[in-house]
């Protein structure tokens, strides 16, 4: 019997309120990170900053954002993520005007950077809330959902940064508009959204099965607050300690270089010398569309095929995703076929991720899952940033875009031959 069937009358309709609450917060996360590789083009122009040089930038904002994950996703288990999330998406709309107005490398980066932390208070909170809110046997579908959001929030970042090239704006408006729509959504997922089901008259969700139970394994409710009886350390120390966590974070590392490789050189390889009358910048949509789709579907075959084996579904798309980015290395930039291989290469190489993010409760636990989401993270973002100034450093060199897809597979080949030791 499923966890749910159980439960009260309105828990259903609550559950996916939550749900869809934080996937319209997070669908606007984006326009405040991944626009940067339109920019770099006009940049590169204006304020004569080169590319390995601008990697570097993208690189920082990483970094930020990775040790902003390993301080919030455990911020987001102690105060909720309702807050943080929703105080993150306002900060980051703040710090990328801030940005647009940068004249040199110090005035980009430093508040690039910030926004880097400010970005860090979105997705491991949110995935707190929608941890307390959802079973276990259902994990993988509300991951892929949420997956899906971040996969939509590419495109929408893509979307926007493409119109405003269209009408001809510089790279400053990059920064201006897009993040607009996320000051709009942390304000609505504030009102909505609540951490818990006893904030609504709720029961707990049971203790998850196949999770070891100790005496820190609940929260006590004291003067109407859910109060939780694991300390911070308390809580690092059990999530660095399992090591099928540490491998699991180990792949995503190699996952996360490859996506980010991706989202920040494939619209500098599209957009080509002549980046403001660009005949193939629509094309660098098929990418986050493909990320999308990619998502949703690996959560539904996590759950639904593999029976919540998380690991078969990431070494199975990581593979995949190697064997297209490599199709594309060797595809002229105009072929035909770079639309739907690109497509393709976004669906493997970012699908992956709902099935990582649903291991964090499944091997730690719910009240841990911030926690975890939140290091995990910090794994990913760190490594992401390694390949940022690679890649840049690389086609300044060679002077060939498509280097990236090479880094790309490599990487990907990489994270498939780690996740068969991922155990659940």
């Amino acid at each position: 019997m499923n966890q749910t069937d159980k439960l009260p009358a309105g828990f259903r309709a609550a559950q996916w309120r939550m749900l869809l609450a934080t996937m319209f917060c997070y669908l606007f996360f984006y326009t405040g990170r991944q626009t940067f590789g339109f920019a770099i083009p006009g940049i590169e122009q204006e304020l004569k900053i080169s590319k390995s040089t601008l990697g570097w930038a993208s690189a920082i904002l990483l970094w930020a954002y990775a040790i902003g994950q390993s301080i919030n996703g455990n911020l987001g288990d102690r105060f909720g993520g309702r807050r943080m999330m929703s105080l993150g998406a306002l900060l980051s709309c703040g710090l990328n005007w801030i940005v647009s107005f940068g004249s040199s490398f110090a005035s980009l980066t430093i508040p690039w950077a910030a926004n880097g932390y400010a970005q860090s208070m979105g997705w491991a909170p949110g995935s707190r809330v929608l941890s307390n809110w959802w079973p276990q046997s259902s994990r993988g579908k509300v991951y892929g959902a949420y997956v899906f959001a971040a996969g939509c929030a590419s495109v929408l970042a893509f979307a926007t940064s493409t119109l405003i090239l269209e009408f001809e704006l510089n790279w400053r408006w990059i920064f201006r508009l897009p993040v607009l729509l996320l000051l709009v959504g942390g304000v609505v997922y504030y009102i909505v959204v609540r951490d818990r089901p006893e904030e609504l008259g709720f029961p707990p969700l049971p203790q998850d099965e196949g999770v070891e139970s100790d005496e820190f394994d609940t929260a006590t409710e004291t003067q109407g607050e859910m109060e939780p009886s694991e300390s911070s350390w308390q809580r690092y120390r059990c999530v660095l300690s399992d090591s099928r966590f540490l491998i699991a974070s180990l792949a995503i590392g190699f996952q996360s270089m490859a996506r980010y490789g991706l989202l920040i050189w494939v619209p500098v390889h599209f957009l080509g010398e002549d980046w403001k009358n660009s005949d193939t910048k629509w094309m660098t949509l098929a990418l986050p569309i493909g990320m999308a789709l990619g998502a949703i579907t690996s959560g539904w075959l996590s759950d639904r095929v593999f029976h919540s084996n998380r690991s078969r579904v990431i070494g199975l798309f990581l593979l995949l995703a190697a064997v297209c980015s490599l199709a594309m290395f060797f595809l002229p930039r105009d072929h035909w076929l770079g639309v739907p291989m690109l497509l393709l290469t976004g669906f493997f190489a970012y699908g992956p991720q709902s099935a990582f993010w649903a291991l964090c409760p499944d091997l730690l636990g719910r009240e841990r899952a911030g926690t975890g989401t939140g290091v995990m993270n910090t794994f990913a973002y760190v490594f992401a940033g390694l390949g940022e100034p690679l890649i840049g450093w690389m086609i300044e060199l060679n002077g060939q875009t498509s280097l990236v897809f090479g880094v790309v597979a490599v990487a990907c080949l990489i994270g498939a031959v780690i996740s068969p030791f991922i155990r659940r």
